[in-house]
């Protein structure tokens, strides 16, 4: 048996919470950020309902202007950074090795690593609320309302450092699954039987690594105006810039659109199958335009800049790459229509959101192409068309697609079926809730409601529509209630799934509901893109396994959630360093000290504690 080298006792055979605490399963730690990002869910739609409730009539004083501010900031950082990517990144973890056929993913260690800073970021930069410093100045972040000058309290301070620990945390996840993908994958399983969610994941990988940097940058410059003085962003007769955050912010931003968008377009193009009993159509070209989806998306940034002055050639030439990344995501389309041509559709809840997914992402498409006209976008620029579109990309889009997913693969995490009555209900109210929220916003930003603003004049004309949208957000809150009843029956009394209760063709859908531990027994050879369906799409019976022994896998580990929670606290001691500078260097340097055990910890520990062999036939 190797040493151990921890403070406490390696965890062998945890139960309870230490087993999720400790936990490197890919499987568990996919089910720790579906959880987490859920819950911010929730508390991201309290916040919007917050929003919704004051702009439902006019000049109303339910909030104060600091207060809506404060919601509007939060409610995007939320969506964005905790539920959205969080949400994917759940789907990532639990999916992507049982869909490659390896048993888990090439670090696990830095994979639980990663969530641990995600929830230590999040709860850190949401903390701010209990010290009266909620930050307010906006989710975009935009100088020189960062600067010290107009947020006197340290609320930017929260919301700048957990934005970079949960950075750390994205970008550690992406390298972890590009050499997942590129390294892990099952004998047979070329780049080009991957199924779409797997191809989708690793071009969302290289998207973290590459975009992800500018916005450490950015922040960094902030941390550092914020904290020691610099100016980067804040003093305009001094020198500095502030266009250079909106530059450093939108390069990363834009990027950040397609992360959240190409794990729901991987999602429908593995639901789509299923349901209409015929292979996707286009397979290569849907790859292919993902790929040319990532790549362009660096290219287009500053099509959020087209009121700042760029210049005509600089608004030409980004005018011209927005309009160009519109073709990729319609070949998408097209081939989604296609695959649904001539199918034997079955309308089960996860088809129901597919198509939910294609038609409102499509509008959205077609609501956000019209901006690369400058002139068209320099009019609707700041007013409520612009929240309109991005929540048809964001909500209409991901949020459509990333349920689907949940009521397609809830069988297999679970080993039991979601509710079809509960689940459709669900649907029609989400839908219907939806298009009654954000529809009426493309003709309030017609009228010239401008976005960001608390409260409007009577005689402006915008009440009724508002009254409108604020009653569609209460009809999708209603809708989120029912999918939390249907979960929640479903785990406790849903009907026994089985291994494969659609008749799927990938291999996750090979093996037990649950899956065990270690994933595959044996680990499969794959012949072909749907390794579960013959010719005609009829589901093939795996082979029987040879006798085989019980694979090792690495055990649970402390040193994840220790260095992440150390980390966290050296953050948190820059912050209490602002008031109290004796605290907040003691804080720094313990914690610091506690991050370099953790690291010297992990470093020495071995994957497996001991051998455990049992053999099986």
């Amino acid at each position: 048996m190797a040493a151990n080298t921890g403070i406490l006792r390696r965890p062998l055979a945890p139960s309870g919470i230490w087993a999720w605490m400790t936990t490197v399963d890919h499987k568990r730690i996919g089910v720790l950020y579906g959880v987490t990002a859920f819950f911010f869910f929730m508390l991201g739609g309290m916040e919007a309902l917050v929003m919704r409730v004051q702009l439902a009539s006019a000049e109303s004083t339910i909030v104060s202007a600091t207060t809506f501010n404060a919601m509007f900031t939060m409610h995007g950082t939320t969506m964005v950074f905790m539920v959205v990517m969080p949400a994917g990144a759940a789907f990532f973890n639990f999916l992507v090795p049982l869909m490659i056929g390896a048993r888990d993913v090439a670090f696990p260690r830095l994979n639980a690593f990663s969530y641990w800073l995600f929830l230590f970021g999040a709860l850190l930069m949401n903390f701010s609320f209990f010290m009266n410093a909620f930050p307010d100045m906006g989710w975009f972040g935009y100088a020189p309302l960062t600067s010290n000058e107009f947020t006197i309290s340290n609320a930017t301070d929260y919301w700048v450092l957990g934005l970079l620990i949960m950075g750390i945390g994205t970008t550690a996840a992406g390298f972890n699954f590009v050499v997942t993908i590129l390294n892990m994958r099952a004998p047979g399983m070329t780049l080009m039987r991957m199924p779409v969610f797997v191809w989708m994941t690793l071009v969302v990988a290289f998207l973290i690594i590459f975009a992800f940097p500018p916005l450490t940058i950015a922040l960094t410059f902030l941390l550092f105006d914020r904290f020691f003085d610099t100016n980067f962003f804040s003093d305009i007769g001094a020198g500095s810039d502030p266009l250079l955050w909106q530059h450093l912010f939108w390069i990363f931003g834009h990027p950040e659109v397609y992360i959240l968008i190409l794990p729901s377009m991987g999602i429908v193009s593995d639901v789509l199958p299923t349901f209409t009993r015929k292979p996707l159509f286009g397979y290569t070209m849907i790859v292919f335009a993902g790929a040319v989806i990532g790549f362009l998306g660096f290219g287009v940034w500053a099509h959020h800049m087209f009121t700042t002055g760029l210049g005509p050639w600089a608004n030409a030439a980004f005018a011209a790459t927005t309009m160009a990344i519109a073709v990729p995501t319609g070949v998408k389309i097209f081939n989604w229509l296609a695959t649904l041509y001539g199918g034997a559709i079955q309308f089960k809840t996860p088809m129901l959101f597919t198509l939910g997914f294609i038609s409102m992402f499509m509008l959205g498409g077609l609501s956000g192409v019209m901006h690369a006209v400058v002139p068209v976008d320099s009019q609707q620029s700041d007013t409520y068309f612009i929240v309109a579109h991005f929540h048809y990309v964001l909500f209409g889009g991901a949020i459509f697609g990333i349920t689907s997913g949940v009521y397609y693969w809830f069988p297999k995490m679970t080993g039991r079926m979601m509710s079809e009555p509960i689940g459709k209900l669900h649907f029609w109210l989400m839908l219907i809730g939806f298009n009654l929220t954000f529809m009426p916003m493309h003709i309030l930003g017609v009228i010239g409601m401008p976005r960001r603003i608390y409260t409007y004049a009577e005689d402006m004309g915008f009440e009724p529509l508002n009254q409108m949208v604020s009653a569609g957000a209460f009809v999708i809150a209603l809708s989120i209630i029912i999918f939390t009843i249907n979960i929640v029956r479903s785990v406790r009394q849903g009907e026994i799934a089985g291994d494969n209760p659609w008749g799927a063709a990938t291999l996750e859908w090979s093996i037990s509901s649950p899956p065990h531990h270690y994933n595959f027994a044996v680990v499969p050879t794959v012949r072909s893109q749907y390794p579960l369906w013959d010719e005609d799409a009829n589901v093939v019976t795996p082979p029987a396994l040879p006798a085989h022994e019980e694979p090792i896998m690495p055990d649970p580990s402390y040193w994840p959630i220790v260095l992440a929670f150390a980390i966290t606290m050296v953050a948190g001691g820059l912050i209490i360093w602002q008031g109290h500078a004796i605290a907040g260097l003691t804080v720094i340097s313990s914690m610091g000290l506690l991050g370099m055990r953790s690291i010297f910890g992990w470093v020495l520990e071995p994957m497996e504690e001991e051998q455990r062999v049992s053999v099986h036939h």
